[in-house]
Parts: structure tokens; C-alpha cells; sequence
């Protein structure tokens, strides 16, 4: 079978790649095998080195395993080292089982806080003295929590010993010496034996306690110290030869004839007995209730203080904040219990961003931390994030502690930018307003002025730089004045204004016939304030606004008389129609046929429908003048509006409508005058039945609002669109649905009208195909 040079191709590739494969496996694995017996070869070094070192490591793991050389357990008398460190105590050699708890306690404490420890021990039956130093392993040597030992042997020789012996015994020949200067000493010392009773006093305790002798002190066994919570002073001192530790204590104690303060020390002295001495630090105790009195009543008082105030000791540790420190830094209430330093204080008000954003922090607060050593009082301003602006105060004392004084001006920059910006602002008013402006000081001199102050007076600006006196003023303008006796006028009304302290004003007329008028206003400050105004324009409005208001007044009495006319020339013919169709109705002209009978009842209708239109007409005509008559009572709504709705009963049969009424008593009384209020709610009831088609729905509903009571009338007619409900509400022609002009309609407009006559105020929401929506807002 041939093959394509094609797939010759892909085998000869194939193959290719194959041995390319081989040739990097076989690569790698030289360089492993190099890497490997370079590792090997480095790590009987190391082995070798350890084996050789005077310290040997020891590798405690978390679950208590240990790893070593046996050269370790050559030292602790044990054939090889075992897998635990529970096991480095077999009860024959290794460890002692205190030297091993003590062992394990380290090693625990190690793994929990990472605290290196020391300890010395000593191996069953062996006269080695070993010094264990233990800290947490690498992560590199071992992960997990584990602890590494180093051990190293201590064991003094025999030379050694000798000569610990002999300075023992020196110190012993060297306690004698000591009895003599204890003797002389001008406190009260003391030395009790192993059982606690005292063997040696010196001459100040024999005083102290008022007996004639030491040794009739010791044979008496005269205790200076009294009996304090049921532990006399041998028990105390007991305590401190068991423990092997001195014990110090301020007690009270009779010294001669006064009550003492007494700072009492025992002291062990190895198993000889317990040496002891008691210094009176009775001016010592009132000092400091003295201090301590002065510094409550000190840290009462910065508490009082609006600025923060916080101190720090020698250690840089906070001591004291007042409540604005901790306020301005939003250090917690904990922060002087646990009295952080300097150096975590900053770090605690950073992390509260309450410090200035710096690039490098670290450096900022080493820089900081230097205010401790400073000969001088440094002070600073912190800009805070979040635009707060701090003064800082840091003063050095001379016990090493800092004084840190924090005061918040941001509200004093703010008042500082807000003065700026109110100068700058009232600069700008004074120039842009109309009025022309001038201020005089006390003295008569000109303090400020716009730029129309000169203008109005025609005064070069230059005139004004010098600030000239008032008198120099109404020198340059008075040859301006069309009467140069006013002249006299202005000058009163500047004096009242800033000697007097009360404002005048007055008018002057000019020689080019402008009209001035100008005020004067003392001003808080202590200056005066002139304003002056060109009312020209104005005065001649002002005439021509009289004579408008006198043609008003009289037009307004004509259309009095005339509405009181029209009332009675509409009505009085009406009422005669009316009257003599009744009497038709009535047949006293004699009994009338069916269709006279037709004809009278029209007229009538035609009468009743007149009367309500020309009645309505009047009543807008009236409400829009002001002449419309209010009488109101107490009116309960839901008594008024069921009688509305009652007495278009007829109506709504004819249409079919559903009239779904929703109130109860809780919507109250309203004062309104009930026959005008039934006219406007009737008004809008008459025209949702207008508007709503055969067997339609009206809803009538009335509720309580804080400000008074609503009334909503809503249907599911036709509904009006934007322009057609404005004229709607304004009483114009409404176009019919053949294209033709419909009735106007009166109905909105003086429902409107009524409505606000009552002080209530009518809503109005219609949209084509949908519905009318009317809102009775009642006070």
C-alpha cells in the first residue's frame, strides 16, 4: 500500500515531534537528578553542622509529636528520643515531671501567642544544667503551629561550684557586717527566723513600737505592724519566704504616739528567714491625695472646656481626654481604659478619618511621635476630610508626657469665608440695585455708595474717593436743586439717621425737572444709611393712577346702580308672566283647552328655567363685583348633600343614572351660607347629568380632610378636553356635537364663583372618553 507524500509528511512530523519530546524528558530528568544530589548534598551539611553546634534544635509539632537528633536524648539519659513530648519523662530519666509540665505550658503559651520563652532544667540523675529557648517554627521548617527548642547545655564544672561556694560563704560572713547598718538605719528594720518570730531589731524599731530594748522586743515578740484583714505580720511574712518573692504593702501603724502611713517590705532571705524595714510615707500620702485631689479637680475643669484637651504620659500612653477630644477624634469610650499610646491613638483616629490624608503615614507619625522630645510648644492646623478644620497645640511637660490641645474652627473659618462672601455680596447689591445708595458715618463723612449714588446727583465718582463730609455733599449738589433751600432737608435726614438714630425721608426736585425721593435708615452698626430713588416716572403714574382710580370708583357706582336696576327690571316682568300663567293654569279666565293647557305649562317652564338663568346671572354678575351676599350657618354636609341629590331624583329617572352617594357623619359641618352652596353643588350635580349618557353613574363622595372638607363629583360621561374645559369655566359657547353652537354655560362659572366666595376653592379633571371630575374643597 502506498502512501501520499502528504501523510509521509505528517508521519515524518509526528516522528519528529516524538523525539523532540524524548530529548526534553531525558533533559529534564538530568536536571532533576542534578537538583536532587545537589539537595542531598546540602543537607548533610546542614545535618552535620547541627550535629556539630553546641545547641540542639528540637521541633515540637501541634499535635505534640517531636523531632531531634538522639544527641538529644544522650543529654536527657534516654536511649533515643521518643515520638511525643509527653514522653521525655519515662519516671527514670528524661525530664522531672515539673521541668515537663512547665515544658509543656511554654510550649502551648508559644503556639497560641507566638511568645518566645526560656526556661532551665535539669534530667533525671543527671547533674546537667540545660537552657531551653523555644519560638514559633518557620513555615518554611514547619507549618501548623509548631514550636522549635533549641537546647544547650549550661553544666558548670567542678572549679565553678568551688568558687559559688565560697562566695557564699563570703556572703554570709558579710550579713554580720550588715547588722551594724541596719542598726544605724533611721527606718524600722527587722529579721525573722525560719519560724517567723523576730531575732533582730534595730534601735528605730525599738522606738517605733516604745519598748526599752531590742531584746526586750525580741523576747516579747512586739510586733510593729498590726493585724491587717486577719493576717498578722508573721503570716505575711511567711507568705513571702514560701513563695520566695518580697511582698510590699502600706499599712497603718502606731509609731510612738501618732498614727502612721507605713510602706512595709518583707524580704526573703534565701532559707535563713525573712528580712523586713518599714519606710513612713505618711507626707508622702497626703501629697499625693494632695496630686490626686488637684488633678480630679483639673480634669474636671478641661471637661468643662469647648476646646479637646488630652494628656499623655512619659510612656506615651493616653491618661486623660476631655468629652470634645474624644467627641473630635471619635475615640471610644474604652480608649482611656485601655490608655493606648500616642502612636495607636493615631491610628485609631485615622481609621475614624479624623486625621489630614498624608502620602506616607508611617513617616508622618514617626514625625509626630517627636513632639515628645520638643523644647517648644508646636502648633498646627489639620484639614480633615471631611472639610472640618482642627488648631492643634502640642505642649512638651517636663516629665516627658505631651499635652495635646485639639480646637475645632471650622464653624470660625465658616463664619471668617461667610463675612467675606456677605462683604463681596453686599458690594455686589449695593451696585446692582436701582436705588441709590450712600452711607455716613457718625462724624458726617461718607463710608460707602453704589455706583448710581453719584450718577443721580451728577457728582463725578472722583468726588466721592476722598470720602468727603455731608456738608461738602450738599455744597456740590446744591446749585442741582430746583429749590436750594431743600438742601437743608437732606442734611436733617442724614443726622437723624446716624445721631439720632431715627429714619426720616423727604422728596426733592431737581433743576431738570427729575423728581428724587430719599430716606433715611440708621444702620446696627452705628452709620446711617441714605437711599435716594429718581421717582419721576412714578409720581407721574402716580397722577395719572388717581385720576384712573377716581374713573374706577365712578364707574364701579354705576355698575351698582345698574345691577340693583337690572334685578329688579329682569325680575319684576318675570314675576308677572308667571303670575298671570298660574292664574291661566288655574282657569280663572275660564277652562282652558288641552293645548292651552300644553301652552301654559311651557310658559311656566319656560319661567322657572328664565328665572334660574337670570338668577344666575345676577349672582356671578354680583360674586365677580363683590357685591354677593354670604348668610352662613353650620351646615352638616351629609344632611345637604343627600337633599341635593334627592331633589334631581327626576332627573336622574329620566336618564336612568345611577347616583352612588358615599359619606357618613364623620365628614362634619362646614359654615356656608346653604341656599348659595346648594346652588353650586347643584350646578356641578346638573351638569355630570348632562354630561353622563343614558344609564350612566355618578358618584358623590364626601370625606374629611385636616384642612377642612372635600367634596368629589365624578361621572363617566363624555368628558371635555383641555380647551374645552377652560372655556367651559370661563362661560363661553360650548360647540354641539352637530358642529353648532350650544347654550353657554353658566354652571362652572358660578359654581366657581360661589365656591371661592365660601373660601373654598373647585377642582376640575376631564378627559375625552372617560369622565369629569369636580373637587369641592371646603374650609
Amino acid at each position: 500500500m502506498e502512501m501520499s507524500p502528504t501523510a509521509l509528511a505528517l508521519l515524518g512530523l509526528l516522528l519528529a515531534a516524538w523525539t523532540a519530546g524524548a530529548v526534553w524528558l531525558v533533559i529534564g530528568s538530568l536536571r532533576r537528578a542534578r537538583a536532587a544530589r545537589n539537595a542531598r548534598s546540602t543537607v548533610r551539611r546542614l545535618s552535620r553542622m547541627i550535629d556539630d553546634s553546641p545547641a540542639i534544635p528540637l521541633l515540637v509539632k501541634a499535635d505534640g509529636k517531636i523531632e531531634g537528633p538522639d544527641r538529644l536524648a544522650a543529654w536527657l539519659g534516654l536511649d533515643s528520643l521518643p515520638g511525643f513530648l509527653s514522653e521525655l519523662d519515662t519516671g527514670k530519666a528524661g525530664l522531672s515531671e515539673g521541668d515537663l509540665e512547665q515544658l509543656r505550658d511554654a510550649v502551648r503559651r508559644t503556639q497560641k501567642t507566638a511568645a518566645p520563652f526560656r526556661m532551665m532544667i535539669t534530667p533525671r540523675g543527671s547533674e546537667k544544667s540545660l537552657a531551653l529557648r523555644g519560638q514559633l517554627a518557620n513555615a518554611a521548617v514547619a507549618a501548623g503551629g509548631a514550636v522549635m527548642i533549641w537546647w544547650f547545655d549550661f553544666s558548670e564544672s567542678q572549679g565553678e561550684l568551688s568558687r559559688l561556694r565560697s562566695e557564699t560563704a563570703r556572703a554570709r560572713n558579710d550579713f554580720a557586717a550588715l547588722v551594724g547598718l541596719i542598726e544605724a538605719a533611721p527606718m524600722p528594720m527587722w529579721f525573722r527566723g525560719q519560724d517567723m518570730s523576730l531575732r533582730l531589731v534595730n534601735s528605730a524599731y525599738v522606738e517605733a513600737v516604745g519598748a526599752k530594748s531590742a531584746a526586750e522586743v525580741v523576747e516579747k515578740q512586739v510586733e510593729l505592724v498590726e493585724v491587717v484583714d486577719g493576717l498578722s505580720a508573721a503570716q505575711i511574712a511567711k507568705q513571702a519566704l514560701d513563695h520566695d518573692m518580697p511582698i510590699e504593702r502600706i499599712v497603718q501603724a502606731t509609731v510612738g504616739s501618732q498614727r502612721r502611713t507605713l510602706r512595709v517590705s518583707d524580704l526573703p532571705l534565701g532559707t535563713e528567714g525573712v528580712g523586713g524595714y518599714g519606710i513612713d510615707i505618711e507626707e508622702l500620702e497626703e501629697e499625693t491625695r494632695a496630686f490626686r485631689a488637684f488633678r480630679a479637680a483639673q480634669r474636671s475643669m478641661l471637661d468643662q472646656l469647648s476646646v479637646g484637651v488630652a494628656q499623655f504620659d512619659e510612656e506615651r500612653r493616653l491618661t486623660f481626654a476631655n468629652q470634645p477630644f474624644r467627641r473630635i477624634f471619635k475615640l471610644p469610650n474604652s480608649a482611656q481604659l485601655e490608655s493606648p499610646r500616642f502612636e495607636r491613638f493615631l491610628d485609631m483616629a485615622r481609621d475614624a478619618s479624623r486625621l489630614p490624608e498624608v502620602r506616607d503615614f508611617p513617616e508622618w507619625r514617626e514625625e509626630l511621635a517627636g513632639w515628645f522630645q520638643a523644647s517648644a510648644p508646636i502648633e498646627e492646623s489639620w484639614p480633615l476630610p471631611d472639610s472640618t478644620h482642627l488648631r492643634i497645640v502640642a505642649q512638651p511637660m517636663p516629665d516627658g508626657g505631651l499635652v495635646l490641645v485639639a480646637e475645632d474652627r471650622s464653624e470660625q473659618l465658616a463664619l471668617s469665608a461667610t463675612r467675606d462672601t456677605l462683604l463681596r455680596t453686599r458690594t455686589a447689591t449695593f451696585d446692582s440695585l436701582f436705588e441709590s445708595l450712600g452711607v455716613f458715618a457718625p462724624d458726617g463723612r461718607m463710608q460707602l455708595w453704589n455706583r448710581s449714588f453719584p450718577a443721580i446727583w451728577g457728582v463725578p465718582e472722583e468726588f466721592f474717593d476722598e470720602h468727603p463730609h455731608v456738608d461738602q455733599l450738599l455744597d456740590r449738589i446744591s446749585n442741582r436743586l430746583a429749590r436750594p433751600g431743600q438742601r437743608k432737608a437732606i442734611g436733617e435726614v442724614v443726622r437723624a439717621a446716624t445721631l439720632d438714630r431715627k429714619g426720616q425721608g423727604g422728596r426733592v426736585v431737581l433743576s431738570d425737572g427729575r423728581t428724587l425721593e430719599f430716606a433715611g435708615v440708621p444702620l446696627p452698626d452705628g452709620n446711617g444709611l441714605l437711599t435716594v430713588m429718581d421717582v419721576t416716572d412714578s409720581t407721574k403714574a402716580e397722577e395719572a393712577l388717581r385720576e384712573r382710580a377716581s374713573a374706577l370708583e365712578e364707574a364701579d357706582a354705576v355698575k351698582t346702580r345698574f345691577l340693583a336696576n337690572m334685578s329688579y327690571e329682569f325680575r319684576t316682568p318675570l314675576t308677572s308672566i308667571g303670575g298671570f300663567a298660574e292664574l291661566l293654569q288655574s282657569g280663572i279666565a275660564g277652562e282652558l283647552t288641552p293645548q292651552g293647557s300644553e301652552y301654559v305649562d311651557a310658559i311656566l317652564s319656560s319661567v322657572e328655567r328664565l328665572s334660574t338663568q337670570i338668577e344666575s346671572v345676577l349672582d356671578l354678575t354680583q360674586s365677580e363685583a363683590g357685591l354677593l351676599p354670604i348668610a352662613t350657618e353650620a351646615v352638616d354636609l351629609l344632611e345637604f348633600t343627600t337633599h341635593v341629590a334627592r331633589s334631581r331624583e327626576e332627573a336622574l329617572e329620566a336618564k336612568k343614572l345611577t347616583l352612588d352617594l358615599r359619606g357618613d357623619k364623620s365628614a362634619g359641618s362646614v359654615n356656608a351660607d346653604r341656599r348659595q352652596l346648594g346652588r353650586a353643588v347643584g350646578n356641578l350635580l346638573d351638569n355630570a347629568i348632562g354630561a353622563t349618557p343614558d344609564g350612566g353613574r355618578i358618584l358623590v363622595a364626601l370625606s374629611r380632610r385636616k384642612s377642612g372638607a372635600r367634596i368629589i363629583i365624578s361621572d363617566n360621561g363624555d368628558g371635555m378636553k383641555p380647551s374645552e374645559l377652560a372655556r367651559a369655566l370661563d362661560g363661553y359657547r360650548l360647540a354641539g356635537s352637530d358642529g353648532r353652537d350650544g347654550k353657554r354655560g353658566l354652571g362652572l362659572p358660578l359654581a366657581r364663583q360661589l365656591i371661592e366666595a365660601h373660601g373654598g376653592r373647585l377642582e376640575i379633571q376631564s378627559e375625552k372618553g372617560v369622565g369629569t371630575t369636580a373637587t369641592v374643597m371646603l374650609p
